[in-house]
């Protein structure tokens, strides 16, 4: 493997770490404002960036690779309203999407393609996230004045169940 290859999927792993620590703070964040719904939206978010750390360790483990854990840095996040939150949200996975980008031009530059197979599930993956962030800013913003849709907002997001990625290493 590519000494850059590796190096960057190495730093994603606590990239990942760190979007879940970020999302638990916004997990936080929104059940002390009593929207558990909300809070579950972000705490499935953290079990699910979690999980793609763990496919980027298990990815380099698979390729015999070793593997330096980092410390996670402390969200550093200043609580201004909700839907700051919410824009805090998409802008995150933007520039998450930047780094796997980074990694798959590493990939391709190198032209490791097992590298590349295994990142196409993450560019998939970000277009979804950002996807949902947006939907999910969309919606606080026709909703979020009103007491009674923020509630039914609320009560959908509530509804939100984690489901592990597919991905097969």
């Amino acid at each position: 493997m590519n000494a850059t290859v590796h190096q960057l999927l190495n730093q994603q792993i606590n990239k990942e770490f760190y979007s879940a620590y970020l999302y638990l703070e916004f997990s936080n964040y929104f059940k002390s404002q009593d929207l558990d719904g909300f809070a579950n939206w972000y705490f499935i978010q953290a079990q699910e960036e979690r999980d793609h750390a763990m496919l980027f360790y298990t990815y380099l483990q698979n390729e015999d690779m070793p593997i330096t854990l980092e410390a996670i840095d402390k969200p550093n996040f200043e609580w201004v309203d909700h839907m700051t939150t919410l824009e805090a949200g998409l802008t995150h996975e933007k520039y998450v999407t930047s780094l796997i980008n980074a990694i798959y031009e590493a990939a391709y530059d190198s032209r490791d393609f097992r590298a590349m197979q295994f990142l196409d599930w993450f560019v998939k993956e970000q277009g979804e996230e950002e996807t949902n962030a947006r939907d999910l800013i969309s919606k606080f913003k026709l909703f979020g004045n009103d007491p009674k849709s923020l509630y039914m907002l609320n009560q959908e997001l509530a509804a939100r169940v984690y489901s592990a990625p597919s991905l097969v290493l």
